[in-house]
């Protein structure tokens, strides 16, 4: 009995290696899984300087997304510190060939004011760097594309999201990031790959 217990055990332990190793890769590399559809949604959102921004309408240059709110205490300033650093790597190339684009989880909080200071205030008011908020409704359709939704607890709280995507010029998921771990120069390698396998949509 004591040696098929320990036989059970270790089968349990090798299946669940092999579907944690199997989700990682799923998130790591989204490429050649089934992603064939655009994860840009038509969502009607509003820049940091108030100007109107259809989601769909970003499609022809590789993007980067993270999804941030003002308030955060610290996951987004790392997060946003990240990209800053993304953006410092990409020179140039940022706005001409590459955009960067942080969401607001918090649209009800989150005006274009609050997300102007929040860029200046981070070193991220960019040329190519959308802050983007909108309508409740707006945002959460914007979510949905990407396959995720705003966690608001009762007390009015906003949960965190450390999903950081890359997106193709085409609109689909190109690689997932957990925001927390990935190294900017990992992003920016990334991007450089991309840009090397074609052009615009």
């Amino acid at each position: 009995m004591s040696i098929q217990n320990n036989l059970r055990s270790v089968f349990i332990v090798a299946s669940i290696v092999s579907s944690l190793l199997a989700s990682a890769g799923c998130n790591r590399d989204t490429q050649g899984n089934g992603e064939s559809a655009s994860v840009l949604t038509d969502a009607k959102l509003v820049d940091q300087n108030g100007n109107a921004v259809a989601l769909s309408s970003l499609k022809g240059k590789p993007l980067v997304v993270d999804f941030i709110y003002t308030s955060c205490p610290g996951p987004c300033l790392m997060e946003t510190a990240k990209l800053a650093n993304v953006a410092l790597r990409l020179g140039n190339d940022l706005g001409s060939k590459v955009t960067i684009v942080s969401i607001s989880v918090d649209p009800e909080h989150d005006g274009p004011k609050q997300l102007l200071d929040y860029s200046r205030q981070q070193g991220a008011d960019e040329k190519g760097w959308y802050f983007l908020t909108g309508g409740p409704a707006e945002v959460d359709q914007a979510l949905s594309g990407f396959k995720l939704s705003r966690q608001v607890e009762p007390d009015g709280s906003v949960g965190h999201l450390v999903d950081m995507m890359l997106i193709g010029p085409d609109g689909r998921l190109v690689r997932e990031y957990n925001g927390e771990v990935v190294r900017a120069q990992d992003i920016v390698d990334d991007i450089k790959k991309t840009l090397n396998k074609g052009g615009a949509a």
